[in-house]
């Protein structure tokens, strides 16, 4: 983590706060707590405000606000930090059916690590995972903390077409495809829960700085959520991040 952070200008309506250089959780903290702040002060001009891994992106309206002063109470919110406790991250549960139909590459998964497949689902649904950032199709998460134990390489052609929804694991990362596209990671189960819907404000389920844990279900209960989803009618369930729970 930088000792003060670094202030650049990004094209002629952007400003890029530079918080360190690696990807780890202390940082990605401070970047949650840093856009907290500027959310809750809502900067005169100020449009959008993109957390990443180690940075946040400001977009403003320079018709209404100059970069300098902007530049200004950028630094003025940063000062302020201190003295706002931030509450415990939230925690996103993720229903998750995993194997089958739903999780094409559970068994490979498993015999590549010398895993039963019930291994697998345990490792994978025992930790709570940080959303570094979204990006790559709408919604997608960036997702940190999986276990060695269940890493596993990518396909070597990635397929057409995989469903939205889909939990996969690439190397050392897990993920979910928010909607249906090309892929080309191992695919182990499948949650009902729709992360992408552009009638919604916001538009996308998950946002940076929140954890999710994948909950496994089976496939009766999967499609009686996936029905509730479509009506509308279920209910994401969320919890908060207790001191202690970190992945270790």
């Amino acid at each position: 983590m930088y000792e003060k952070y670094r202030y650049l200008p990004s094209g002629d309506n952007g400003i890029i706060i530079e918080i360190g250089s690696k990807i780890s959780e202390e940082i990605n903290g401070k970047v949650r707590g840093l856009t907290l702040c500027i959310e809750n002060e809502k900067p005169e001009g100020v449009l959008e405000i993109i957390p990443t891994y180690t940075s946040i992106l400001i977009i403003y309206d320079p018709v209404i606000v100059s970069y300098y002063d902007l530049l200004k109470k950028l630094k003025e919110i940063e000062k302020r930090m201190k003295e706002i406790t931030l509450p415990a991250p939230e925690v996103v549960h993720i229903p998750t059916c995993y194997g089958g139909e739903y999780g094409m590459d559970l068994e490979y998964v498993a015999e590549y690590n010398e895993l039963r497949p019930e291994e697998v689902i345990k490792i994978h649904s025992e930790r709570q995972y940080l959303v570094y950032m979204l990006g790559f199709t709408p919604g997608f998460p960036y997702l940190g903390g999986m276990s060695k134990k269940i890493a596993t390489p990518r396909l070597e052609s990635p397929r057409e077409k995989i469903l939205g929804g889909s939990v996969g694991i690439a190397g050392n990362q897990t993920g979910i495809y928010p909607i249906d596209s090309p892929g080309g990671w191992r695919i182990i189960g499948r949650t009902p829960l729709n992360f992408f819907d552009p009638s919604k404000n916001p538009p996308v389920l998950l946002k940076a700085g929140q954890y999710i844990k994948f909950d496994p279900i089976d496939k009766e209960e999967y499609e009686l959520i996936k029905k509730q989803v479509e009506r509308k009618e279920y209910t994401v369930k969320k919890s908060r991040l207790k001191r202690g729970d970190f992945n270790e």
